[in-house]
């Protein structure tokens, strides 16, 4: 254990964000840039503080107000010259709601790909998920609930830079707690128990931890025991003796010695066997090993830190985990939020992510301009896809998407988004936030779903057949989202049983010449070309786009 730390050390917060240093933490409604024709400026975000405390609103034009980054100095305007001067504007609402209004003459918005007429009334709990807008398609802006002000008690970091150094990127609720978690843990040789979805980062904040705490000079040593043999485990924690068994024909120091003096990180904890959870419980209790073989204890010097991501209370239940060892693994707890819960960090994680992949190209440059009237890098369309995705696969699958796009539009002036990589990212999208202010015509949706259907309950994408996904598209005129309602299955199953079958097809697998054809044939209306060819509406409409019929 190092010797306690100064007071006065306590004093700053490592993780400033607008408002006074001293105010209790508190949520606001926000906007957050999350895609800008300057990327430098996403993640820069606009408190509307003042629509809540004292019903004030908020005009929002290319030249007033000022975003500033949490914590920065500097706050500029959007200052996007295709954006109108005339502002759009943001009023208190119903219970706690946000209301927009746009004037006519105003910058065009769009809300879920459709534009906003006149305004759009927002519920509070739609500002809990997050509602994206794209401003002349060009600037797109996240309206959310931020937490501003500091939590009390929370250490100053040994390095500031360390904690974004090791991908912790991101100013969301979420990611801030987890980060105040850290420091505040960091320097105690209490176990921690890392929790959180696959995919999530929980390494990361093992390795915050280690470089935050006195053993940062000390070995990090990271197994994964859900990779190892169940046979092996034993063997490769505490080590073996010459003999112990066969094929053991020297002595061999196990990851509990190799991390001596610093941190060790047991990753999947749940996949340990009884055996192992008893030898991890007693090493807890004496700080002794004994490896596989011996019959005298070792010594091991070692700050414990595991990570899982599954239901340990429901495997105590069952009979797979140990009680005592879950209390004594859970010294200190964090918890690592799903991506889908920190919606502000995602397109800044995204061009984290980019920014390693163009460094390796020698395009890094393309991530920093100052020409506002550039045509966005990351375009404002894709930037809402990212945010609004679901990411099963959270900061791992956000980080492969990056690698890919970046690769896939190497040498071009923007990203380059293929139709597969829009239903990846369509696939479970959060659903279109608020109510309309004036009365406007139901969505196809609720116009296609059979009258008095009921939602039936979920089912395994394999138990539907071809003959049932062709008679609900066909029921559902082709709206993904209905049928696999219809179907009670997720719609990114819809997109996987229609590339499968022989007896469907996508707009992609349609020629530009059948297209044409039936754009004349159909005068144009959509909804005729979607019947006549049996595809989804909306990727049709984008092929329509594609081919430049529109207007002709």
């Amino acid at each position: 254990m190092s010797p306690p730390k100064n007071p006065a050390e306590f004093s700053t917060t490592a993780v400033r964000t607008q408002g006074t240093p001293t105010q209790a933490a508190h949520a606001v409604p926000a906007l957050t840039i999350i895609g800008h024709a300057q990327p430098q400026r996403i993640g820069e975000r606009l408190l509307l503080d003042g629509l809540l405390s004292d019903e004030r609103a908020v005009a929002l034009s290319r030249n007033a107000p000022d975003f500033s980054r949490p914590g920065g100095v500097l706050s500029l305007p959007l200052g996007d010259p295709f954006l109108s001067r005339t502002p759009v504007r943001f009023e208190p609402g119903l219970r706690g709601g946000i209301r927009l209004l746009v004037p006519e003459d105003g910058t065009p918005v769009l809300v879920g790909g459709e534009p906003v007429k006149g305004g759009r009334e927002f519920p509070a709990d739609a500002l809990g998920a997050g509602v994206p807008l794209v401003l002349a398609g060009r600037v797109a802006l996240l309206l959310h609930r931020a937490t501003v002000g500091r939590a009390a008690g929370v250490p100053r970091p040994a390095n500031p830079a360390d904690l974004a150094g090791l991908g912790m990127v991101g100013d969301s609720e979420g990611i801030v707690r987890v980060r105040e978690d850290v420091l505040r843990v960091a320097d105690l040789q209490v176990p921690v128990l890392v929790r959180g979805e696959t995919g999530t980062g929980k390494e990361l904040v093992a390795r915050a931890l280690h470089a935050q705490g006195p053993r940062r000079t000390g070995p990090f040593v990271s197994v994964n025991l859900g990779a190892l043999s169940k046979d092996l485990i034993a063997a490769e924690l505490f080590g073996t003796l010459r003999g112990a068994f066969t094929g053991a024909t020297r002595d061999r120091d196990g990851f509990f010695r190799a991390a001596h003096g610093g941190t060790l990180f047991l990753d999947e904890v749940a996949e340990a066997p009884p055996e192992v959870q008893a030898a991890l419980l007693r090493v807890l209790e004496t700080g002794e090993v004994y490896p596989v073989g011996g019959q005298t204890p070792v010594r091991v010097d070692v700050r414990l830190v595991t990570a899982t991501d599954a239901d340990l209370e429901a495997r105590i239940h069952d009979g797979r985990f140990k009680a005592p060892l879950l209390h004594r693994l859970a010294g200190f707890e964090i918890v690592v939020p799903p991506l889908r819960e920190r919606r502000e960090d995602i397109t800044s994680l995204f061009l984290h992510f980019a920014r390693q992949e163009l460094e390796s190209t020698g395009e890094a440059g393309r991530l920093t301009s100052a020409d506002a009237r550039a045509e966005p890098w990351l375009p404002a369309s894709l930037a809402v896809r990212l945010a609004r995705s679901a990411w099963p696969g959270n900061v791992r699958q956000l980080r492969n998407v990056a690698r890919q796009l970046v690769i896939g539009s190497r040498g071009l002036p923007g990203l380059r988004v293929d139709a597969r990589m829009e239903q990846t990212l369509d696939a479970d999208a959060l659903p279109i936030p608020g109510q309309p202010l004036a009365e406007e015509p139901p969505s196809s949706s609720a116009e296609n779903t059979p009258a008095g259907h009921r939602t039936p309950a979920r089912r395994k994408p394999a138990d539907v057949s071809e003959q049932e996904v062709l008679e609900a598209l066909r029921a559902c005129a082709w709206d993904l989202k209905a049928t696999a309602d219809w179907l009670g299955i997720p719609r990114s199953s819809v997109y996987v049983l229609i590339d499968k079958s022989s007896l469907l097809r996508t707009a992609r697998d349609l020629s530009p010449e059948e297209i044409t054809r039936c754009f004349h044939e159909c005068e144009g209306d959509l909804d005729r070309m979607v019947q006549k060819l049996e595809v989804s509406r909306r990727a049709l409409q984008r092929r329509v786009r594609e081919l430049g019929l529109e207007g002709t």
